[in-house]
């Protein structure tokens, strides 16, 4: 079996596949890593592993994950299943590399553009020869509700709504308007591009706002909240058989 984990800065994903089934997934605060990866040990038959992150780890936190895995750790020069092309490939985050690598084994010989709406919104495009050139990185819903407080004297910080006033008639409607519309007109318009120059397109959302953002957008997508887990395990498991 493969353990799957992603760490980031205050939470840790984790997922356990059978070859390419999904069999578990958690997710907890990132304290509790070691007695979460002890207990999956004992409940799995880990064969093979693989440790994604976004920010850095400490030394002993990762000698202690060695101790217990062996794991792979995803970087810029990990083999990966597709042609990479970004110009500043030290500077790609392992994230994009992950959904990259599951855009390419979900959907071969497909052009795919995945948009991975987290802290940051990002679009990445792979095309369908397997070769990936980069996209875009814009702010989240969070960091922009964040933004309107803190750049202004007076405007409230406010918490997403899960659904969208029918007009901007107070500040906090307006705010909501602004930034959940802003949003989607983004994802729309960044979509509406692509498909002018890739008639035959697959789109993928995913990330922590996946589920509020398909109800909202018109345009014809694939909603995959594990995609990133999934890019991961198809990682491990393209350097195992190489």
């Amino acid at each position: 079996m493969n353990l799957v984990i992603d760490i980031g800065n205050t939470q840790i994903k984790v997922a356990v596949f059978e070859d390419t089934i999904l069999l578990y997934k958690d997710q907890f605060p990132a304290e509790q890593i070691v007695s979460k990866i002890i207990s999956l040990t004992e409940q799995y038959d880990i064969q093979r592993s693989i440790v994604s992150h976004v920010s850095s780890i400490a030394p002993m936190l990762w000698k202690e994950l060695e101790g217990l895995l062996k794991p792979l750790k995803l970087n810029h020069d990990t083999l990966v299943p597709f042609e990479n092309k970004y110009l500043t490939p030290k500077t790609l985050g392992v994230d994009r590399i992950a959904l990259m690598a599951g855009a390419v084994n979900q959907f071969p010989k497909t052009n795919v553009l995945v948009i991975d709406a987290g802290s940051c919104i990002t679009f990445d495009f792979l095309n369908e020869y397997g070769s990936y050139f980069g996209g875009d990185i814009s702010p989240g819903i969070l960091m922009r509700y964040k933004a309107v407080n803190h750049f202004t004297a007076n405007l409230p910080l406010l918490e997403k709504t899960e659904h969208i006033p029918d007009n901007g008639n107070s500040t906090e409607n307006a705010i909501h308007r602004g930034v959940l519309n802003g949003v989607i007109q983004e994802i729309e318009g960044v979509i509406s591009q692509y498909r002018t120059n890739y008639q035959k397109l697959t789109v993928v959302l995913t990330g922590g706002d996946t589920i509020f953002l398909a109800k909202n957008i018109k345009s014809s997508i694939f909603a995959i909240p594990n995609f990133l887990l999934e890019g991961l395990n198809s990682i491990l498991i393209h350097n195992i058989d190489e």
